[in-house]
């Protein structure tokens, strides 16, 4: 899956599941300043990344990851 995919699903996902607004979402946002994601919401989000994808990210990898552009960067370097 590219970037571009994985961006697509990533919003999808945030639009969904977590009821935020379109309009919000941008690939530098950050998922906790400006999205307003708390820890559970983000084990939530790798958990529906994971069955999308097929690919998990470890939690030392997301304690890293700070906005949509890292959180796909990290699902493309995982295995």
């Amino acid at each position: 899956m590219d970037t571009d995919n994985l961006y697509g699903q990533l919003k999808a996902i945030l639009i969904d599941q977590f009821e935020l607004d379109e309009s919000s979402i941008s690939p530098d946002a950050d998922l906790y300043d400006e999205l307003e994601l708390d820890s559970i919401d983000a084990v939530d989000l790798l958990v529906q990344l994971k069955n999308i994808t097929g690919k998990k990210i470890s939690p030392d990898e997301f304690q890293d990851v700070r906005t949509i552009n890292d959180v796909i960067g990290a699902l493309t370097n995982s295995t």
